[in-house]
């Protein structure tokens, strides 16, 4: 009987792996379902029914989705094209100004011009090859419907299992070995505690970095500060790059658009405040300590996600680690407990003194 359950699981992964471009709502959904099954169950013990909860959440999801492609969007697209069009000014700066200095320091002659005409000939290919994928995309009419009937399915997957997530994971539970059901709800729950609160801590985190800094550089006058703000916000659940990138670019737009050194001193008070911010306010209120990983550890994992699953990887490393380090803890704990880790075989025979013929020991 054993082997019938490892084959059906191994047929079960490999059935997933060739239906994996139409598993994407299911995860979406999924995702969103886990996300905010909290909030519901909340609700239900206060005598609202999961379908009216679930109903009520999606409802105000869509309101603050409409809401923010009216408003904030439209703001996003012009200030990144905006912010894109800041490069060849960056150049012309770097030309004019940057590069004599240099020359008249060192004594050597650098040139931009062609790093211009190479930026220019490889953005045009970029756009070219943009351009034509989209035709492919747009011209496949089973790759268009695929596209269309993920984005509807998503919401209606997630509206489904949100409904009925206890009844879901009752199931899941039902079908584990018995003798192996305490263990792995005991292991589930715990994953789960750690997992849903970082999640959920993390997504407040990156939304709150996103508006402080897009609100600072908006007031200190950086015509794209939202796109900015937004951007550095966005990559901040890996520690410090949402920092670095967000001040990099926040420092040569404000210099682009101010052509003066003092407004600089404004960016990096904003993003000085905005750590600070995150330091003191936002991480403990809203993550905790909820993973316990060193900033390296959190840097590898990203990195060592991408590496492996691309961009998904990315976004799962964090995730991913969270369920290990609750494993890992585990298997150190039966680790210390055994007999092999406490020696309780006996301690190793102490080795017997020599004592030389002549009794001086």
């Amino acid at each position: 009987m054993r082997w019938m359950i490892w084959a059906g699981l191994a047929a079960l992964l490999v059935l997933s792996w060739f239906l994996l471009p139409i598993l994407s709502p299911f995860v979406v959904g999924f995702i969103v379902a886990y996300l905010f099954d909290p909030l519901v169950t909340r609700l239900d013990r206060h005598g609202v029914s999961r379908t009216l909860g679930t109903s009520l959440i999606f409802v105000l999801g869509a309101l603050v989705l409409v809401v923010s492609i009216l408003a904030l969007v439209p703001v996003l697209v012009e200030q990144t094209m905006r912010l894109v069009r800041l490069f060849p000014q960056l150049l012309d700066i770097v030309q004019s100004r940057f590069i004599p200095w240099v020359n008249a320091q060192l004594g050597v002659e650098l040139d931009v011009g062609m790093l211009r005409d190479m930026a220019i000939k490889h953005g045009e290919t970029i756009g070219k090859v943009l351009a034509q994928g989209l035709g492919n995309v747009s011209g496949t009419g089973s790759a268009a419907f695929v596209a269309v009937m993920n984005l509807l399915l998503a919401p209606v997957i997630a509206f489904y299992l949100l409904r009925d997530w206890p009844r879901v994971m009752a199931r899941i539970e039902a079908l584990l070995p018995r003798h192996w059901s305490g263990t792995v709800v005991h292991l589930a729950g715990e994953s789960d505690r750690m997992l849903g609160n970082f999640l959920r801590g993390q997504l407040a985190v990156m939304l709150a970095n996103g508006v402080t800094y897009s609100i600072g550089l908006t007031l200190i006058g950086l015509n794209t500060g939202i796109a900015i703000g937004m951007f550095a916000g966005l990559v901040s659940f890996v520690p410090y790059l949402g920092t670095i990138v967000g001040v990099l670019l926040a420092l040569l737009a404000m210099y682009i658009q101010a052509d003066s050194l003092l407004p600089l001193l404004l960016v990096l008070a904003v993003f000085g405040v905005g750590q600070v911010l995150e330091t003191v306010a936002w991480q403990p209120r809203f993550v905790g300590n909820e993973i316990g990983m060193h900033p390296v550890a959190v840097i590898f994992a990203v990195m060592a996600g991408g590496q492996l699953f691309g961009f998904f990887g990315i976004l799962l490393a964090l995730p991913v680690s969270a369920v290990l380090i609750v494993l890992g803890r585990h298997g150190l704990e039966a680790y210390q407990g055994s007999g092999f880790y406490a020696g309780r075989q006996g301690p190793p025979a102490p080795l017997e003194r020599q004592v030389d013929p002549d009794g001086e020991g």
